[in-house]
């Protein structure tokens, strides 16, 4: 299959709609492309382990598990069209992303609940600090649009990691019944 003459190179960076100045939003948008391809990892754990959760709790943590990754899904798109307001092209391949991203694809295969939770739990505190960096630099170059949209982001990842850590707490109903 042939493939057409590309219009636009990936790297080319537009003057962009919204008034922000090319050297503010230089300096943003590889952390945005690198929070969109993280995300993207994330999206694909919580949906592999929607696919996979069993157990006593299962359809509780299936059903979280697909309200996780929709949302997620959600939050890839939004920064991703920011991205596009910027002047900016994101990265959508996933191999690109892949090496974009600044959480590691699980491996393939199966492990237990509390493993895939406690690796879920773990992604989303890498992403909210990575997310406080950005939205810091953001403030400080006046791009109070991609500031906006990231605390929004922020606090529902925030959100699930608080989720996730109740998943993962001991359960303290049998506790004293023993003795």
């Amino acid at each position: 299959m042939s493939h057409a003459t590309l219009w636009k190179p990936r790297t080319e960076l537009e003057a962009n709609p919204i008034g922000l100045d090319k050297e503010v939003v230089s300096s943003i948008v590889g952390q945005l492309d690198e929070h969109v391809a993280s995300l993207f990892t994330l999206f694909h754990q919580y949906q592999k382990h929607h696919w996979l959760v069993e157990g006593p709790q299962f359809h509780d943590i299936h059903v979280f598990l697909e309200q996780s990754y929709n949302e997620v899904h959600q939050q890839v798109d939004a920064i991703a069209e920011r991205l596009t307001a910027l002047g900016a092209i994101p990265t959508s391949a996933p191999a690109q992303q892949a090496e974009l991203s600044y959480i590691e694809h699980e491996p393939e295969g199966v492990f237990r609940l509390r493993n895939m939770l406690e690796r879920d739990r773990e992604a989303e505190g890498t992403i909210a600090r990575k997310l406080r960096t950005t939205i810091s630099q953001c403030t400080k170059l006046g791009d109070f649009g991609t500031e906006t949209l990231l605390k929004q982001v922020l606090l529902k990842v925030e959100e699930r990691a608080h989720h996730l850590d109740h998943y993962l707490g001991e359960d303290s109903l049998g506790l004293g019944l023993d003795g």
